[in-house]
């Protein structure tokens, strides 16, 4: 099958020509994902979908676990709260709250902490670190959200805020599933206008099988939701006034959007069409009944 991953890049982090990443744009989030790609995700999903019902009273509750990887027993090493991790599920859940899900959170038993610099540190998409971390820790099945808290400080991946894998990835890579997010954007963190939680919410956006708003530009079929305008570019920021930089489709630029690359401030909803889309993509590649 395919394999497509998102990924969430700190707002000064730069990649090299020839890296892993090249091609991706610098923001809040780039993501590359080839047409090809997409475009084989899609044929797919269309041929395989399990339809949702239209209800949005459904609710699958998604048991979170986190893996809380440190270089050391302080804050600034990774070694994140309790209280935080409450913080950013209570998160999840009041951005998830018009949609199928909620999350389950219990702090006495669904946080592991393991203290591994090169993991800490040097964890990314693709790395021996990344498979060797999620190797030893991940738990549950398919609708078991596994959250891993790292440094990125060295390598290419040095100033990430993110990276999520999709619904499609899990039959054929269960070990690979889940999202891995920089500490610091947990709620009590220290990453300035991205330290409410909101890159999760983003991430797990993605793990529920939604892509970018800006998905394609101005042209093609954009993220494969009807009700989120074409949009050419991520945002930056917060605009104050409204934004349009596809005038030939109808809409404002969703720059309000969870999938979008504003501020944490800026983001608060997902739209009709994005919650049927996740829906659907949890019933086709995660066994949900929705």
């Amino acid at each position: 099958m395919f394999s497509i991953l998102a990924v969430t890049l700190y707002v000064a982090s730069s990649f090299v020509a020839g890296s892993p990443l090249t091609g991706l744009s610098t923001g809040r989030c780039g993501t590359y994902i080839s047409p090809e790609k997409i475009n084989a995700a899609e044929k797919h999903f269309a041929a395989n979908k399990v339809s949702f019902s239209g209800s949005k009273k459904a609710d699958t509750k998604i048991n979170v676990h986190f893996h809380i990887i440190q270089k050391d027993d302080t804050r600034e090493g990774g070694n994140i709260p309790d209280s935080d991790l409450e913080k950013q599920v209570e998160i999840l859940n009041q951005d998830y709250a018009n949609t199928t899900f909620s999350f389950a959170f219990s702090s006495s038993s669904n946080i592991n902490r393991t203290t591994n610099v090169e993991w800490f540190t040097s964890a990314g998409p693709d790395s021996k670190e990344q498979t060797d971390m999620k190797t030893s820790l991940r738990q549950g099945g398919p609708t078991d959200l596994n959250v891993f808290t790292v440094g990125f400080e060295k390598g290419v991946y040095e100033g990430l805020l993110g990276y999520a894998v999709f619904p499609s990835d899990y039959k054929d890579a269960p070990e690979d599933d889940g999202i891995v997010v920089l500490h610091t954007t947990i709620p009590g963190g220290s990453m300035s206008s991205y330290n409410n939680g909101r890159t999760l919410t983003h991430e797990v956006g993605h793990w529920v099988g939604l892509y970018h708003t800006f998905q394609e530009g101005c042209s093609g079929e954009g993220d494969r939701v009807d009700d989120t305008p074409a949009q050419a570019r991520a945002t930056s920021g917060c605009p104050k006034e409204a934004v349009d930089t596809c005038p030939e489709d109808e809409g404002d630029d969703p720059v309000h959007n969870f999938m979008d690359y504003a501020s944490d401030d800026c983001m608060n909803h997902f739209t009709d069409g994005q919650i049927k889309r996740m829906s659907e993509q949890m019933n086709t590649y995660r066994g949900t009944e929705l």
